[in-house]
């Protein structure tokens, strides 16, 4: 028992204090000002955006691809996964307005899902660099110039990676939750990780990437579920970079409601223990710079879960008046650390984002006790859903994050 409270402790004093110099570097990079890019010749551009039943929001998808300003040649690909709803016509009155918008639709095929139509959107497209774009996305005006500029500044790099905003964060508690999150890992631990490590991890959206850099390793995993995250550590592996520009910005829909969250989450946290099993079977993935990304995964998907678990024991046991046993220090005082740290990183997300409101910080105080406990119930579903999966040879499918009518704005 005393082994097992020395391990337990240490990888608490461990995981917070890597969580603490990835968010004091990240301010730090936030807070660097860059050099005004030079760049003489931007190269040709596809947006690639999937799309199956999405008639609800691809419309203002649309307007706000028009919007784009790109001083290089640029054209929309809305890849259409044969939708059953009114997606099609949506897009094809656009395409008949704007010569840069095109409808494609994809062949059916399997596995379902959003890899296989990405692929087929680098198959009937030739442009030099391709950008990723969620059917529910609006990307401001210049994120695809400023994410090509961090690219061709940046030696070795594969494309680049921008930062992912809630556009309902005002909705409801669960979509402010969501959107503070956002502002942590897809602004602060994004940052972070590029200041210490130069390590980019794509985010699904609102990325660029160099289309002969995804030929070399091979395109899209058509049986990842989390691509994205599959993607930024075969790149990685082959010794590409992902510079993060968090100044190029998309603002997108997140769920409304637990059910559709948990549905979508179990379905990042299957496709990274997907990732996971495939790492332990390729050694490059724990090498080099490949390793803190691997790292990352196992630190972010499981060991925190697991810790978090623990120290609700302790706070729990504490609160009702049951002697903890300590290891050298009280077991309580690392759930007060871990609550403080946990804290810590979203006050600082909200100084850097200029967010500071007196509802965003009474939310960050809370979320420790539930949203963070959430991740509790997910990680349990998705290894179910996984390992049933392996045991019955049956893949996971594809499970589209339903849309709302009336997004709300900034909140």
């Amino acid at each position: 028992m005393t082994i097992l409270l020395y391990v337990s402790a240490s990888l608490f004093w461990f995981l917070l204090l890597f969580y603490s110099i990835v968010t004091i570097a990240g301010v730090k990079q936030r807070t660097n000002i860059p050099e005004k890019a030079q760049i003489d010749h931007y190269p040709s551009v596809a947006v690639l955006i999937p799309a199956f039943n999405e008639d609800v929001v691809i419309g203002a998808t649309l307007r706000a691809m028009q919007r784009l300003d790109y001083p290089g040649q640029l054209d929309i690909y809305v890849l259409d996964d044969r939708s059953t709803d009114n997606t099609a016509s949506v897009v094809q009155r656009f395409s008949h307005v704007f010569s840069s918008i095109h409808h494609i639709l994809v062949p059916d095929g399997e596995p379902k899902g959003k890899s296989r139509v990405l692929n087929y959107g680098l198959h009937i497209s030739d442009s030099d660099y391709f950008v990723v774009y969620d059917a529910d996305n609006q990307p401001e005006p210049d994120a695809v110039r400023r994410l090509m500029e961090r690219a061709l500044q940046t030696e070795n790099a594969a494309g680049a990676v921008g930062y992912v905003k809630t556009i309902n964060m005002s909705r409801n508690i669960l979509t402010r939750m969501i959107g503070l999150e956002f502002q942590v890992f897809q602004l602060l631990m994004q940052s972070g990780r590029w200041g210490l490590f130069k390590l980019g991890s794509l985010a699904g959206t609102n990325m660029l990437l160099k289309r002969e850099v995804i030929d070399e390793v091979g395109g899209y995993d058509e049986q990842a579920l989390a691509e994205d995250a599959e993607l930024s550590v075969r790149i990685t592996s082959a010794g590409y970079l992902l510079p993060v520009e968090p100044a190029s910005r998309t603002w997108e829909q997140e769920p409304e409601r637990i059910k559709t969250f948990i549905k979508q989450r179990t379905r990042w946290l299957s496709g990274n223990l997907y990732i996971m099993e495939k790492s332990l079977h390729q050694s490059d993935h724990w090498s080099g710079r490949t390793f803190f990304l691997s790292l990352q995964h196992v630190l972010t998907y499981f060991v925190f879960i697991v810790l978090l678990l623990l120290s609700d024991f302790f706070f729990v046991t504490g609160v009702l008046g049951y002697s903890l046993p300590t290891a050298d220090i009280p077991l309580m005082l690392i759930w007060f650390m871990s609550y403080i740290v946990y804290v810590s990183h979203f006050f600082s997300a909200l100084v850097v984002d200029e967010n500071v409101s007196i509802k965003n910080v009474l939310f960050v105080l809370l979320m420790y006790f539930t949203y963070a406990q959430i991740f509790l119930v997910l990680l349990m579903r998705s290894t179910f859903v996984y390992i049933l999966g392996r045991i019955t040879d049956r893949h996971q499918t594809w499970d589209k994050t339903k849309r709302f009518k009336n997004q709300g704005e900034e909140g």
